[in-house]
């Protein structure tokens, strides 16, 4: 794995322990963002291991996909669409008061749960 996989890698790693110490702190918004920064930099590390370039700087997971070539089943591009929303809506202030406080400990941890398994199946393209 070249250097710059290697960093997406672990700034991937690195955002989804973040998010695991958001739900526990209670701070579940965040725990969103730092889901789809996590699962961002995962598919940027393919990008970068199959074409040896920076990945572009997007935050758009359906794009990043078609990018690395991934086709993706429906719920697997449901669930990232989802991510690349709660981006957005974790960015804005208008985006925030709207979209906050529907975020509970339920959601979070499901949140939690999808992007660990699909990470998991992103870092296995790797080897």
């Amino acid at each position: 794995m070249g250097e710059s996989v290697q960093h997406w890698v672990d700034q991937s790693r690195y955002d989804l322990d973040t998010a695991t110490a958001m739900l526990e702190s209670g701070r579940y918004r965040y725990v969103l963002f730092c889901c789809q920064q996590a699962v961002e930099k995962a598919l940027k590390a393919v990008i970068s291991q199959q074409t040896g370039q920076m990945p572009p700087r997007i935050h758009n997971l359906l794009r990043l996909s078609e990018l690395a070539g991934i086709n993706l089943p429906p719920k697997e591009s449901e669930f990232l669409a989802e991510l690349s929303a709660y981006y957005i809506q974790s960015r804005y202030p208008e985006e925030i008061e709207h979209g906050s406080g529907a975020v509970t400990h339920s959601i979070a941890g499901e949140t939690m749960h999808a992007t660990e398994e699909i990470i998991q199946w992103l870092f296995s393209m790797q080897r």
